[in-house]
């Protein structure tokens, strides 16, 4: 009785959190929906008076969101795809493959988690500006490629693939790329979609290295033109929430299509850690 008391208030606890959690988000919808300068009404209103779609209209017409909605989709999309065959890779490699310095190496990896992404900005701009890919969609990629927390979570996956699962496999003829594509893939698809929800939330929420990298107004990815557009309209409330739902409502469909996948990657995860 005792248990099922403190479960009873556990569970109150978390739906009382959820709610708290979601009525902001709640808000945010209703406002932009509201029309011009009701949002900053007092007291503030829950829902519009006469629901418009009118601040919709003026992002994709005039303010042209459609073209940062879309660099944000090839920089967050091409990324993430970058991102799972090169952390897929590299996992596997340090987890399966035997190579002298693996271990040393993996370990050295493994410092650069103490230390800020921010640290790593300055000499980061200024090897890509030698190298021409300032102002480009590459450029903006390019810290999404490979990073250790994707390594080390493929790594600590993979150890638990049977060695002589991949042993009878390369006594049968198979080489390496086919060993990892039939059977290392399908046994890490959990976690890979996990590492993709992760990646694609980084690189589509990303605002200061767009903002270094890209000079190009028309290359600026969702997050930033958004920033310079409150700048402009900074007395639009509605119009901002309604930038701010465009800029939500991908990465939410995103994680409630692959849901299920992410649970049982995080889950299985954390058994197999």
């Amino acid at each position: 009785m005792k248990r099922s008391g403190s479960a009873i208030l556990l569970h109150a606890v978390l739906i009382v959190a959820g709610v708290l959690t979601l009525i902001p988000l709640a808000w945010m919808v209703s406002a932009s929906f509201m029309p011009a300068g009701e949002a900053n009404s007092f007291p503030p209103r829950l829902w519009p008076s006469a629901p418009t779609v009118e601040h919709y209209t003026t992002l994709f017409t005039r303010l042209q969101v459609w073209r940062h909605l879309l660099n944000s989709m090839i920089v967050a999309g091409l990324g993430t795809c970058a991102a799972l065959v090169i952390n897929g890779m590299a996992g596997y490699a340090f987890a399966k493959l035997r190579f002298r310095g693996r271990e040393a190496t993996f370990r050295f990896l493994l410092l650069a988690l103490v230390v800020p992404a921010q640290v790593g900005m300055l000499p980061l701009f200024l090897m890509l500006r030698s190298m021409g890919f300032v102002n480009t969609y590459v450029g903006a990629i390019v810290p999404f490629l490979a990073s250790v927390f994707g390594i080390f979570l493929i790594r600590q996956y993979a150890l638990a693939i049977p060695d002589e699962l991949l042993d009878a496999a390369r006594v049968d003829g198979a080489g390496e790329l086919r060993i990892f594509a039939r059977i290392v893939l399908p046994v890490l698809t959990p976690i890979l979609v996990t590492l993709a929800v992760f990646v694609f939330l980084s690189a589509w929420n990303d605002f200061m290295w767009p903002l270094i990298v890209l000079s190009d107004e028309r290359k600026y990815t969702l997050p930033v033109a958004l920033a310079n557009l409150s700048g402009e309209h900074v007395q639009d409330t509605e119009l901002m929430m309604a930038g701010s739902v465009i800029t939500v409502l991908p990465v939410v469909i995103l994680f409630l299509a692959l849901q299920r996948h992410y649970m049982r990657g995080v889950m299985m995860g954390s058994v197999k850690g």
